[in-house]
């Protein structure tokens, strides 16, 4: 099973426009943020939630990619 959000697998994520990408990728990186801050203070009870979401920013990543190299297109409106 794949580790990640569900809502944040990769053909939901091509069908997001590069504005709802972005936003995504702020939210996933402020999430990111504050788990690391949990860690770090020893307030984190779900280790596994970090791998999660350092997965999800590189999904949005590669999609963003893909579609800056033409390899798959933007979403019809």
């Amino acid at each position: 099973m794949a580790v990640g959000s569900k809502d944040l697998n990769p053909a939901n994520l091509r069908g997001f426009e590069a504005e709802r990408l972005a936003e995504e990728l702020k939210k996933a990186k402020e999430e990111l943020f504050n788990l690391r801050f949990q860690s770090a203070t020893g307030q984190l009870e779900n280790n596994m939630r970090l791998r999660a979401v350092k997965r999800d920013i590189a999904r949005i990543y590669t999609v963003m990619r893909e579609r800056e190299l033409g390899i798959t297109g933007t979403p019809e409106a």
